[in-house]
């Protein structure tokens, strides 16, 4: 099973997830924002970072790049989709994903561990977890706060206290298929102990366990 880690201008942690899956046996190729086809992909990944820069509005610049037609059709086809910090901040933007990214509460860049509870299973990220699960990964974010003005949003993960304000203590966000998801903090840091945590793995094998045949 393939998986697509797209590379925007600005993008620092494809390594990070690159590293993150092939070490749970998954195969990953980076992918440049320009490329318009992953047709042989079964899975996609926007990783985080600073697409464009992000000087207009975090996001809304990398949602025009080319791959974005071809992440579309891989979400609207039932295949996995999942973005992690600034690409779940893509993913708000190009529509796949309801709500807004906006600048945290205390108008601070959060750079720390953060404990998450696990709400819902039944998605691509969190399908190897259980219900109540408590993870804990780094959060490192300027604009990672969550509002969904329409309420729509299906949580799948929480925060344990409010680090950025973010709308229902959200830190995971899914579609109503459960085949795309945002996240904030980043399991690609959380897979090794001794680095801190290993609790990441289970969501990225959730991830790699949602793969099927392209």
């Amino acid at each position: 099973m393939r998986t697509a880690v797209v590379v925007f201008p600005g993008t620092n942690c494809e390594q990070d997830v690159a590293h993150a899956l092939s070490s749970l046996g998954g195969e990953v190729e980076l992918v440049w924002h320009r490329e318009t086809d992953l047709s042989g992909f079964d899975g996609v990944v926007l990783p985080g970072g600073f697409a464009h820069g992000d000087y207009l509005r975090t996001g809304a610049i990398a949602r025009f790049s080319p791959v974005m037609a071809e992440v579309e059709r891989m979400a609207a086809q039932g295949l996995p989709v999942l973005g992690i910090c600034n690409g779940f901040q893509v993913l708000c933007e190009a529509g796949l994903l309801p709500g807004a990214l906006i600048a945290n509460r205390d108008l601070a860049f959060i750079c720390r561990f953060v404990d998450l509870e696990v709400v819902d299973n039944d998605s691509i990220l969190t399908g190897s977890a259980e219900i109540g699960q408590r993870i804990r990964i780094p959060l490192n974010s300027y604009e990672g706060n969550w509002v969904d003005p329409g309420k729509t949003g299906r949580i799948v993960l929480r925060y344990l206290g409010d680090p950025n304000g973010s709308q229902h203590a959200a830190a995971g966000v899914a579609n109503d298929g459960g085949n795309v998801v945002g996240v904030m903090p980043h399991p690609e840091r959380g897979v090794d102990e001794l680095l801190g945590s290993g609790d990441g793995r289970v969501l990225l094998e959730g991830f790699l366990h949602s793969l099927v045949p392209a």
